[in-house]
């Protein structure tokens, strides 16, 4: 019973820190139409400046500055959403595909960046040691999990309560309107370019809330833990749950993540142990097959935007 308990605190504070990756990303395409597939690139700086600025002190690696949780957090979303800023300014003028390309390439450059610079990532072997502060108040690792379990259902309410706020106001009214068209927008005086950078730094920063998040949780960070792969799940858990509805993208992170999990368990005890390796690819294919029937019989998602009619139009 342990371990069933143990097993559902571990599966649901990774769902949820997920589900904050999404939300960020939900922001950005759901609300204002910005197609970021670099989402695993933006995880990854802010995992990589949260991990230097809580970590312990290393030898031959810069950081090791063991600031407070909190101050880990806020500086890995600032670091995130300075890369943001950087990219945006140089990619945000580009439509669609464009944009698609050059945010992957960017994450891919993101992520060779953290496995050859040694001195400021650890290189191949990442940075270890990372402070869970929930060990500091605990005993044993199921209390553990469950006070961080905690901690990232307080950071996914207070995220899910700030991104409602920003999205029913006149700027978040903004977003969808330049989403809608651009046009139009832009003729009524607001600039576009502005308000999808703005849009696009923030949405960033909550998506390196995820990877500061992730890497307390798991206390190691090394490149390969931010795989385009990543990139696949956080987008096929946006699409199952419905973008521009962030009720639609916490339940598709969570069922997203649910079939990704029991998938990968059934494989492991169904197909023999000389051919995992191979059959490892099989989870991915069945996530794309559902991305693919979401596509076909339920684009909107299983939670999709909400309709909202002006009450000055005469029904």
């Amino acid at each position: 019973m342990i371990g069933i308990i143990s097993y559902l605190v571990f599966f649901f504070v990774v769902a949820l820190i997920l589900g904050v990756a999404v939300l960020g990303l939900n922001l950005q395409w759901g609300f204002t139409g910005l197609f970021n597939a670099g989402v695993a690139g933006f995880m990854a700086v802010g995992g990589y400046g949260t991990a230097i600025l809580i970590g312990p002190a290393r030898d031959a690696v810069f950081g090791g500055f063991e600031l407070p949780f909190v101050v880990g957090l806020v500086g890995g979303m600032a670091v995130s959403g300075a890369a943001a800023l950087i990219v945006g300014l140089a990619t945000l003028r580009l439509r669609e595909e464009y944009l698609a390309v050059a945010t992957f390439g960017i994450a891919i450059s993101i992520q060779l960046v953290a496995l050859n610079w040694e001195y400021l990532t650890g290189g191949t072997l990442g940075l270890i040691s990372i402070p869970n502060p929930a060990a500091r108040f605990t005993d044993g690792p199921l209390t553990q999990n469950i006070a961080y379990l905690a901690i990232v259902t307080a950071v996914v309410g207070l995220t899910y309560f700030g991104l409602g706020r920003i999205v029913q106001s006149p700027w978040g009214r903004t977003l969808k309107a330049i989403r809608e068209d651009e046009t139009a927008a832009a003729s009524l005086g607001k600039d576009p370019v502005r308000i999808r950078l703005e849009a696009f730094v923030l949405g960033s920063m909550i998506i390196g809330l995820a990877g500061g998040l992730y890497v307390a949780f798991i206390g190691y960070v090394s490149p390969f833990d931010f795989q385009p792969i990543l990139t696949f799940q956080i987008w096929t858990m946006l699409i199952v749950g419905g973008s521009a509805n962030n009720r639609g993208a916490l339940l598709g992170a969570v069922l997203v993540w649910a079939i990704w999990t029991s998938s990968g368990f059934v494989i492991s005890k169904l197909v023999p142990p000389a051919m995992q390796v191979q059959s490892g690819a099989l989870q991915a294919v069945l996530i794309g097959l559902l991305l693919v029937i979401m596509l076909l019989y339920r684009p909107r998602g299983l939670i999709g935007e909400e309709e909202h009619v002006s009450r000055h139009v005469r029904l």
